[in-house]
């Protein structure tokens, strides 16, 4: 049950908790003012030992559903606090004020944010500065989302909001934008104000992120997974980037081998075929728009590839995973969002003849019930 521990003595009443009668000795103090109300949070109150354990039992009890057990399943890597680049938040002008922060757990209504142990420092600073932005350009009972991302030169914002490209909106965006550090605000991946192209340095590439970028979540968690990769691939010489973004993966790989890498956002695509370009040292890396769940790379296409990498979204890669288990390729690193629908195509790579030798959980989004995965699958 949410914000229980083990071991609690608890009072529940219509399925919700209502008191903890007796603390177990796994309780402990969350960190956070706004815990138990924001739901951008849900773990805080258990202690680091039960904290693991619960992120490990998350796979071993997914995989355990496939039926796919004796897998030596490693400790999770849990990135710091205060590290997350990314976040949506929402903001709402009500009575005169701006409220601004995640939505409460279940609910629409917002926790006005003092205070937070996950944003970068600099990201949740940023979000006080917003304040009075969004006191301009919000009406009374007016609400928006604020996708934000915290880039190498500076900050970029997705804004979802009525009248957003009004000239009153706009005038007011373009004025204060540069004191907030912002470079970019678009909504719906159309300019209202640009002052510099949001970059990222990914290996020795120069990345201009589109708007709303795939990317992890947090710096950490992303070198992680960059070295996980690369450590891993084997001596492979041809390399498939599935569901590929803007090359977290293709750049450093392409500093080593040749990469053809694949997503079905043009966007995307562009950014890193122009940082592909323009890098120097690679590999050929060729980067090619495909939508994979209606036109997954066939078994006769992963013919020309000694390995894949792939990194698909929440709901995995079922269509692929059936053309990889028909291939003969012999090395397949998987990075999951989601270990259910990694169980579900790890069941199929097995039945297709390969092995799972390797799994990490990566817990990047800190006291959340979400958890990313590395797994090596080899023939």
């Amino acid at each position: 049950m949410p914000y229980t521990a083990p071991g609690d003595v608890v009072r529940v009443e219509d399925g919700k908790l209502v008191e903890v009668v007796e603390p177990s000795p796994h309780r402990v103090l969350p960190v956070c003012r706004h815990f138990g109300t924001c739901g951008g949070c849900a773990l805080q109150h258990i202690d680091d030992e039960t904290y693991r354990a619960f992120k490990r039992d998350q796979v071993t009890q997914a995989l355990a559903q496939r039926g796919i057990e004796d897998v030596a399943v490693e400790a999770p890597v849990i990135v710091p606090p205060n590290t997350r680049r990314r976040a949506s938040l929402k903001a709402l002008k009500q009575k005169g004020e701006i409220k601004l922060g995640f939505n409460a757990r279940h609910s629409h209504a917002i926790v006005d944010m003092h205070e937070c142990h996950v944003l970068t420092p600099e990201l949740f600073v940023l979000v006080g500065k917003l304040r009075p932005l969004m006191h301009a350009i919000l009406k009374e009972g007016e609400g928006a989302t604020l996708h934000l991302t915290e880039a190498d030169n500076g900050f970029d914002l997705s804004l979802e909001m009525k009248r957003a490209d009004a000239p009153a909106t706009v005038t007011q965006i373009a004025q204060r934008a540069p004191q907030l550090g912002l470079i970019r605000v678009t909504a719906q991946a159309d300019p209202i104000a640009e002052f510099e192209a949001p970059r990222l340095r990914i290996a020795n590439a120069d990345v201009r992120l589109p708007p709303e970028p795939f990317l992890q979540s947090t710096r950490e968690s992303e070198q992680f997974l960059q070295a996980y990769v690369q450590q891993n691939i084997g001596k492979a010489k041809s390399i498939a980037d599935l569901f590929c973004g803007i090359g977290t993966f293709a750049l450093p790989l392409a500093a080593h081998a040749k990469v053809q890498a694949f997503d079905s956002d043009a966007a995307m695509i562009a950014s890193l075929t122009a940082a592909a370009r323009a890098a120097k040292g690679l590999k050929p890396l060729t980067a090619e728009r495909r939508d994979l769940f209606r036109r997954p790379l066939m078994a006769s296409e992963l013919g020309a590839f000694d390995a894949v990498v792939l990194d698909p979204p929440r709901a995995g890669a079922a269509a692929q995973t059936e053309q990889i288990a028909k291939s003969k390729i012999a090395r397949v690193i998987y990075i999951s969002c989601n270990p259910a629908s990694f169980a579900r195509d790890a069941r199929t790579l097995i039945d297709g003849g390969l092995r799972l030798a390797a799994l990490t959980p990566v817990d990047q989004f800190l006291w959340s019930a979400q958890l990313e995965l590395a797994a090596i699958f080899q023939r």
